[in-house]
This record gives structure tokens, sequence and C-alpha cells, in this order.
């Protein structure tokens, strides 16, 4: 195997044209390039320079390893590179609560890779108590997730407040009201969000009233909760930041039920990490 320190030797003697002068390019003495001229070219089984006293040439062999040995230098001062400009990015690990709305993180991803250049991102996907335990045990710097109130094992700060409401098909014959009762909805298909902070709650309102519908599919992801709602298949209760295209959202009469969706710290991170990171300031453009 062939050292770096061997080819930087060879390209030194090239590009400065004589043993010396290499010699104090490499920071060494000229007899310790000498030996390593020597031990690469017992390396390679062939003679590299043709030298006099006057001038140092490359023989053919040089020539050939010549070409190689830029080209492997060049790679490496390119990984060096990249490895100084990764590790000089401090990295930020964030939990995204599960419920939180696709168009936000689609805006926050837009934003977020603006930041890449000064700061990297990881972000950890969760529920609610996931992603505390994972703030508990450092897995994890900061969440966007819940604040409950009367929370103390974390520093916080709220960002959003919003309520729930239905979501339905903009086809559906009950679209054009603004609110529905859920006497309403005794006959229709729903669709559960099993990862919903709401969903007790919502299953008392409707088991209270008598409603007790058919459920078409139980599922933790909401796109697909979406996409079931759009096509008229069902319908759901969601926070009243989801939207998409053909699907309405009308108020679910006497649910009062609302959360907050805000930023909570881990104790290891500062104050002044806090202040200054990019992506944090990117969550906080939520509120």
């Amino acid at each position: 195997m062939i050292d770096r320190y061997l080819l930087r030797y060879f390209l030194a003697v090239i590009d400065e044209g004589n043993f010396s002068r290499a010699a104090a390019r490499c920071n060494v003495s000229q007899p310790t390039l000498s030996i390593g001229i020597a031990k690469l070219e017992g390396l390679i089984g062939r003679k590299l320079f043709d030298r006099t006293n006057r001038r140092v040439a490359l023989t053919a062999a040089g020539a050939e390893l010549a070409a190689r040995a830029r080209r492997i230098e060049s790679e490496f001062l390119a990984a060096e590179r990249e490895t100084t400009a990764t590790a000089a990015r401090p990295l930020i690990r964030v939990g995204l609560l599960a419920s939180i709305p696709v168009q936000w993180l689609r805006d926050m991803a837009r934003e977020c890779a603006l930041c890449a250049a000064t700061e990297q991102v990881e972000f950890f996907e969760g529920r609610e108590r996931e992603l505390s335990e994972a703030l508990l045990r450092g897995r994890i710097d900061a969440a966007l997730t819940l604040i409950r109130s009367g929370e103390r094992r974390f520093d916080s700060e709220a960002l959003v407040e919003e309520g729930y409401a239905l979501a339905l098909s903009a086809e559906h014959p009950l679209a054009a009201r603004e609110e529905i009762a859920a006497e309403d909805l005794v006959a229709e298909t729903m669709i559960v969000r099993r990862h919903c902070e709401a969903l007790p709650a919502t299953s008392r309102y409707f088991t209270s009233r008598g409603v007790r519908p058919f459920f078409a599919l139980r599922t933790f992801d909401d796109s697909r909760a979406l996409a079931l709602v759009q096509g008229g298949l069902g319908i759901t209760v969601m926070p009243d930041s989801f939207n998409a295209p053909g699907v309405v959202r009308p108020r679910l009469a006497g649910f009062d039920q609302r959360r907050t969706i805000g930023l909570c710290y881990a104790a290891g991170l500062d104050q002044q990490r806090r202040r200054e990171s990019p992506v944090l300031a990117v969550m906080r453009r939520l509120g």
C-alpha cells in the first residue's frame, strides 16, 4: 500500500523541480524526502526520476504515476474540504409530533434546506409520549409537540393554538354547513386517526350522543385519512390546520377540544443555542 505522504513528496519534487525545495515545501529534511522517494520507487518497482546535479526529470514511469497521483491528491483534498465543512456545521436533533400537518412539514423543509450551510438538522417523528421520553433521555435537543398547561419537565414556548373540526368531501351532502351536530352523523362512515391526541375526547363525544359509526379505516397516516376523505369514503376529525383540495372543514357542534403546539427543549440545550439555531427560528415562524 502506498501512503499518501509518499505521493505528496513525489508531487512536490515535480512541482518544485528539485529535492531541496520539495523538502522545504513538505516541511521535512531533504534526506527524509529522498528516503521517501526511494521507498516509493521500491513500492512501484520502477525508477521515477532521472537526477543530475542540475536538474530532476521524470522517467516514463514517473510521468505515468504523476497523472494518477494528482487525481488521488485532488480526491483527498476534496474529501478533506467536505469533511471540514460538515464538521463545522452543528447538528440539531428535532422531534416532530406525528400529528403535525404535512403542509407545515413541507414549508419547514423548504426553509431548513436554506439553513443547511450553517446547521444540520436530524428529525425524529413520534407521538407526544415518545417525544417526551426522547427529550428526557437526551436523544433529541428540541421537539415541536404539544404544550400542556402545568408541564414542568421542559422549558417550552407556545407557537400555535387551534381547535378541531370535521373533515369531509366538498361533495358530501353536509358540506355546505358551517356546523354539524353529532346526531347528523349517525349514518356516516368514519375514519379514525389513531395517533390523534384528541382521540379519547372524540370517542367520548360521539359515544355520549349515541353515535357509533362504522369505521372504514384506522390509520396512523394523516395523508391516507385525507385521501379517503377526498374520495368521499368517510369523514374524520382533525386539527384546524389540516387542509387539502376537495376537503371542507365544518365545525363539530359542541366539540370544544383545543391544542397548543410549540417547542419543548431538552435540559442539555443551552439558551444561546436555542436563540441562535436557524432551524429553531424556522419552527418559531409557525407562530
